[in-house]
C-alpha cells in the first residue's frame, strides 16, 4: 500500500480545517441562512486545493529554495499575487457555471468579480505560502547541517585513518629492528621474537577496523610488544603492570597506549646505560579512565612535544573526544621517571 505523502496530509488537513471553520461561523453567527452556502464553500475549498497545489508545483520546478533568500521572498510574493488572480478567475467561472447565488456576482462585471475574489483569496494564499516557505526553510537548514556534520565526520575519519597509517609503519620498523638485532646473536630468540611480532600485527590489523577497542585488547598488544622488547634488552628492561580490572572493558583508541609504551622504550629505557623500568597503569577516577606509561628517564628542559607519539596522540584525542580527554607528558617529582598520562571519558557502567 502506497503511503500518503506528508505534503498531502497537511494540504488536505489545512483545507478541511478551512471548510470546518467557515461552517462553524456560518452556523453560530449568521442570522440568515444562505441556501447555497455549503455548495459555495465546497467549490471554494476545492479551488483552493487546486490552486495551491498548482502554485506549489510551479515553485518546486523553479528551484525556489536553491536561490538566495531575497529572491525566494520576491518569487513567493509574485506567486501569491498571480495565483490569487487565478483563484479569483476560477471562482467566478465556477460560481457562474453552477449558478450559485454569490453576493455581488450579478452586480459587477466578470473582471471586477475576479479582482474582488482574488483580493479575498490573497490573504489565504499568503498564509499558505508562509507556512510552506517556513517548513522548507527549516528542512533545508536541517539538510545543510546534516551535510556539514557528515562532511565533518568524513574529514575526521580520514584524519584518523591517516594517523593510523603512520602508527603501524612506525611500530613495525621498531619491532623489525629488535628482531634484526637477534638474528645473528640468538636465532632461537629471533624465532620467538617473530612469533611475538606476528601476534602483535594480528591484533593491530583487527583493531584497525575500529575507532575504539576494549582496553583489555589494547593491553594485550602492549604486553606482546614489551615481551618482544624484553628479548632485546634482557635484564636491562623491567616491566610492571598495575591494572584495575574494572577498566578492562572500557573502550580506548587502538594502538594509542602502545605508541606511548614504544616511546618509553625508544626515548627512555634505551638511552639508559643500566636500562630501566616501564610501568603501565590503568584506573578510574571520577568520570575518567586514566592510563599511564611510566618509564625510567628524564625529559629535557627544551622538549617541544612535536614527536610523533605526542602529536599523534593529541590529534587523535581531539578528534575522538574533543575537550573531554587530555594528554600530558611530565617528569615525576624527586624521581628519574617520566610519565605519559591519558585521560578519556568512562564509557562503561562501573
Amino acid at each position: 500500500m502506497r503511503k500518503i505523502s506528508l505534503y498531502w496530509v497537511f494540504q488536505l488537513s489545512g483545507w478541511t480545517a478551512y471548510f470546518l471553520v467557515y461552517t462553524f461561523f456560518n452556523v453560530t453567527l449568521s442570522a440568515k441562512s444562505q441556501p447555497t452556502f455549503f455548495q459555495i464553500l465546497l467549490v471554494d475549498t476545492l479551488i483552493g486545493i487546486l490552486v495551491t497545489h498548482a502554485m506549489r508545483t510551479v515553485l518546486k520546478r523553479s528551484n525556489l529554495f536553491l536561490q538566495p533568500l531575497p529572491k525566494q521572498l520576491l518569487h513567493l510574493s509574485a506567486a501569491t499575487t498571480i495565483f490569487s488572480f487565478i483563484y479569483g478567475l476560477l471562482s467566478v467561472i465556477a460560481f457562474t457555471w453552477l449558478q450559485l447565488n454569490v453576493k455581488g456576482l450579478r452586480e459587477y462585471s466578470f473582471l471586477n468579480n475576479s479582482v474582488r475574489m482574488a483580493f479575498g483569496a490573497s490573504l489565504f494564499l499568503a498564509i499558505w505560502n508562509f507556512i510552506y516557505f517556513t517548513y522548507h526553510y527549516i528542512q533545508t537548514n536541517r539538510k545543510e547541517q546534516l551535510k556539514a556534520l557528515q562532511l565533518q565526520a568524513l574529514v575526521q575519519e580520514m584524519e584518523l585513518n591517516t594517523i593510523k597509517a603512520h602508527i603501524n609503519p612506525h611500530f613495525i620498523f621498531n619491532a623489525l629492528n629488535s628482531i634484526r638485532a637477534l638474528v645473528d646473536e640468538n636465532p632461537q630468540r629471533a624465532r620467538t621474537a617473530i612469533t611475538e611480532l606476528s601476534n602483535i600485527l594480528r591484533s593491530s590489523m583487527q583493531s584497525e577496523k575500529q575507532t575504539t577497542v576494549k582496553f583489555e585488547q589494547e593491553l594485550n598488544i602492549i604486553k606482546d610488544y614489551l615481551a618482544l622488547e624484553h628479548i632485546r634488552f634482557e635484564d636491562r628492561l623491567t616491566i610492571v603492570f598495575e591494572i584495575d580490572e574494572e577498566t578492562l572493558d572500557n573502550p580506548v583508541p587502538p594502538m594509542m597506549l602502545q605508541t606511548l609504551a614504544e616511546n618509553a622504550i625508544k626515548h627512555g629505557v634505551s638511552k639508559q646505560l643500566a636500562g630501566g623500568t616501564v610501568k603501565v597503569v590503568s584506573y578510574f577516577t571520577d568520570n575518567s579512565h586514566v592510563m599511564e606509561v611510566i618509564n625510567t628517564g628524564r625529559l629535557p628542559d627544551n622538549i617541544n612535544g612535536d614527536g610523533f607519539g605526542v602529536s599523534g596522540t593529541i590529534n587523535r584525542l581531539k578528534l575522538l573526544y574533543g575537550k573531554k580527554a587530555s594528554f600530558s607528558l611530565f617528569n615525576l617529582p624527586s624521581e628519574q621517571q617520566v610519565c605519559a598520562r591519558l585521560e578519556i571519558p568512562v564509557q562503561i557502567l562501573v
